[in-house]
């Protein structure tokens, strides 16, 4: 039973995602008698946590009951109030965790003053799964550096579009459905400037009520077009132009004009260094990031060690020729330099598939 409730509070968590950035989602049920009487989620960054939710939406008295929330409850005052203060305060007598709070101001303290005001506490339950729902937020918490998935979509032959450049569509409809759930779930969507001016992308949430995530173009001397879709959305859709030093100043009051942002950042052999822009977009409080640019980006983030994960689409098709590997760059010279990968999971949609990897941080 226990299992039970927990899978239901990470059920009710991830109808958070995307909107409580860079907050953890967060789900809660309380439970009376056999029978849960509350529940609740983190709905929005800035208002009330799953806990409080949960207790005020109570249809019967709570005390003598018990919780299940995903993550440890926090114990201090931040854009919210604590949440083992109205815990405490509901007479709720037993508090389930499904994991520990990784963030400094809460691991361990919010468990011990539950504790301390005599409810018992049991901790890990499903702590697997309640981990893998938060990887993002315990990443950024501990590093200020966005968690990065690189994502591309190739074909069974490893394609990434015909002899003639046309890419439209490698895989499903189902499985670019949940393309854009990842772009929900993440706070920015990175692309080169070589993918802008191939595409004109617009790199926005293409789902219903989903939210766009924040733009970042890597366009080291911008020469992104002031007609392309991503400035002439830029009002719209927050967009991040990362520049290096060297970048077309004449051009920049345009680009502002737009209401994007330009940010400079060093230049690395010609390009933006991308170490210092995941650090700076960390400072910004983005703390997850989509990557879905061309080859040549590709293996720049994954040769400066700034890739967390892989999400490989296989679309069912065979094009053969000569086009793209997902991966360019210089290279690798031996097969012991490889950038190694540990299989996550695999998802099927229709006859494409999806495997997710942990890419080996160097």
């Amino acid at each position: 039973m226990d299992e039970k409730y927990m899978l239901r509070a990470i059920e009710l968590a991830k109808k958070g995602a995307g909107k409580v950035n860079p907050n953890p989602m967060v789900g809660a049920v309380i439970v009376k008698n056999d029978k849960i009487i509350g529940e609740g989620f983190h709905e929005e960054y800035g208002k009330f946590h799953a806990e409080r939710n949960a207790i005020l939406n109570c249809k019967d008295d709570t005390k003598g009951a018990e919780m299940y929330v995903t993550l440890e409850p926090c114990c201090h005052y931040g854009k919210t109030p604590p949440c083992c203060e109205i815990i405490i305060e509901s007479g709720i007598k037993k508090v389930y965790v499904g994991c520990i709070d990784e963030n400094p101001k809460v691991h361990k303290k919010g468990v011990e003053i539950l504790r301390q005001n005599g409810i018992e506490v049991e901790e890990n339950i499903l702590s697997k799964q309640c981990k893998k729902l938060n990887e993002v937020f315990f990443h950024y918490i501990k590093t200020n550096t966005p968690y990065v998935v690189m994502k591309y979509a190739m074909t069974a032959d490893g394609k990434l579009s015909s002899a003639t450049g046309d890419s439209r569509w490698i895989t499903g409809k189902a499985a670019r459905e949940n393309v854009h759930k990842t772009r929900n779930s993440l706070m920015g969507i990175m692309a080169g400037i070589g993918t802008v001016l191939k595409d004109d992308p617009m790199l926005n949430c293409r789902i219903e009520n989903g939210r766009d995530p924040i733009r970042i173009i890597c366009d080291s001397k911008l020469k992104i077009p002031l007609e392309s879709n991503i400035i002439k959305t830029a009002k719209n859709i927050k967009t991040i132009i990362a520049v290096s030093d060297n970048f077309n100043k004449n051009k920049a009051s345009q680009i502002a004009k737009s209401g994007a942002e330009i940010i400079v950042c060093d230049d690395k052999n010609g390009r933006v260094d991308l170490k210092k822009l995941i650090k700076i977009l960390g400072n910004m409080q983005i703390d997850s990031v989509l990557l879905e640019g061309g080859a040549e980006l590709n293996f720049s983030a994954l040769k400066s060690g700034i890739v967390n994960r892989l999400d490989l689409y296989i679309g069912a098709q065979i094009f053969g020729g000569q086009s793209k590997s997902p991966v360019g760059g210089a290279g690798i010279d031996k097969v012991s330099d490889s950038f190694k990968l540990k299989k996550r999971d695999t998802l099927d949609f229709g006859d494409d598939i999806l495997i997710s990897y942990d890419v080996e941080l160097i």
